[in-house]
């Protein structure tokens, strides 16, 4: 996990989704040096935040936007469509 402190957000996953999640972490977390599902999501999500700067913002990393910028909790269903 990141040496700072850690910001306060959560994601949502599908009971799918976090069943394999977690089926992952068990299986493999330790071997490929996780200490915690939470290490693996975020190596996860940064992943993908690099590769969404690299397609969307000339591969720069993003100016950060601040705790309050994004709209709390989940999309409404007819907003998932």
């Amino acid at each position: 996990m990141s040496a700072s402190k850690p910001a306060s957000f959560t994601p949502y996953f599908t009971e799918e989704a976090a069943g394999q999640v977690r089926a992952a972490f068990l299986a493999a977390g330790q071997a490929e040096g996780y200490a915690s599902v939470s290490e693996l999501i975020e190596a996860a999500t940064l992943r993908e935040v690099r590769r969404l700067a690299r397609k969307y913002n000339q591969s720069k990393t993003w100016d950060p936007a601040p705790p309050g910028s994004l709209r709390p909790g989940q999309r409404r269903r007819e907003e998932q469509r």
